[in-house]
């Protein structure tokens, strides 16, 4: 894909200083929520899946914990606490419940994801 074409379909969310450090917040992109996690002081990574959360059927999972299981990083619903891996979107206790996930940096001081 040209890159100025990948460019376009970047949406800035919000600036990162604004998400507190292995939290989330929420953020409507294109008609669809999408929780955006900062993890991470010194260096942060940022990651972005649906906010809806099949096991509960409510948009919840931008207020989860962050955290990790062995080497993943995981977000846990805070209804029936699921946890969510932010890389892909994987439900770790029900995978047939996992939501999408997206494409996620940090440029210019800003969060952008790609939807």
């Amino acid at each position: 894909m040209h890159r100025d074409l990948q460019l376009q379909n970047w949406t800035a969310i919000c600036a990162l200083d604004e998400i507190v450090p292995d939290t989330g917040v929420c953020a409507l992109v294109d008609n669809r929520q999408v929780a955006v996690f900062r993890v991470g002081g010194a260096e942060p990574r940022v990651f972005a899946i649906d906010n809806f959360d099949p096991n509960a059927q409510a948009a919840v999972l931008s207020r989860g914990l962050v955290g990790s299981i062995g080497e993943r990083i995981v977000v846990a619903s805070p209804i029936y606490k699921q946890h969510f891996d932010l890389h892909s979107g994987e439900c770790l206790e029900a995978p047939e419940h996992s939501v999408a996930s997206y494409p996620a940096r940090v440029e210019g001081g800003k969060v952008w994801i790609a939807p």
